[in-house]
């Protein structure tokens, strides 16, 4: 018996590369100049064609979507590799400094996305907040099973302490602040002796 639905053919390798340079160009102006940038300067930035861009990402909200999905999803893949390539509170930390860097193109892009597709989004958020949790909660449980850090410790509480600090920050340098932060908090994470 074969299939009678059409098979879903894979992008070509130059399409490929377009739309990842499309979303990490997008990323940085995003974070770096607002929500509201020209797409057209978007392209230009990236290199390609408006009709690239737009062949890849029709609307605004679809790519400020889809830039959203790419870091939830960087954010994931980190966690494996990290997990595969350094000792436990190696990757915990690295990983935690990967964590900085997403809140700060969130911060940009998760009140553009409400405002685009309201009540969508908090579905879209739900998701990515799995991801976030699960990727987080294998780093600090690996940490604890190496004797790296406290066996009560929360991993949310971990996130939530980084958020915290980009919440109530209004200073240019809040990531810097966070990123300290993080060492901060691992520091003081370690197992209590005696």
């Amino acid at each position: 018996m074969t299939d009678s639905m059409p098979k879903e053919r894979k992008p070509r390798a130059d399409a490929q590369r377009n739309r990842e340079r499309i979303l990490e160009v997008a990323k940085m102006a995003f974070t770096h100049e607002g929500s509201d940038i020209s797409l057209d300067d978007v392209a230009r930035q990236a290199g390609v064609g408006p009709g690239t861009l737009y062949r890849h990402f029709p609307t605004r909200e679809a790519l400020l979507e889809s830039v959203y999905r790419a870091e939830v999803e960087r954010l994931a893949q980190e966690q494996l590799r990290l997990t595969d390539e350094l000792p436990a509170r190696d990757a915990l930390r690295e990983w935690m400094l990967l964590f900085v860097d997403y809140i700060a193109t969130k911060k940009i892009i998760a009140p553009a996305l409400n405002s685009i597709v309201g009540g969508a989004s908090s579905e879209l958020f739900e998701c990515s907040g799995k991801q976030i949790k699960a990727a987080i909660r294998t780093l600090v449980d690996r940490a604890v099973e190496s004797g790296d850090v406290r066996a009560d410790l929360e991993p949310l509480d971990l996130l939530r302490a980084l958020v915290g600090v980009s919440n109530v920050a209004s200073a240019p340098d809040w990531q810097q602040s966070a990123r300290r932060l993080v060492h901060i908090l691992l520091l003081g994470s370690r197992p209590i002796d005696g």
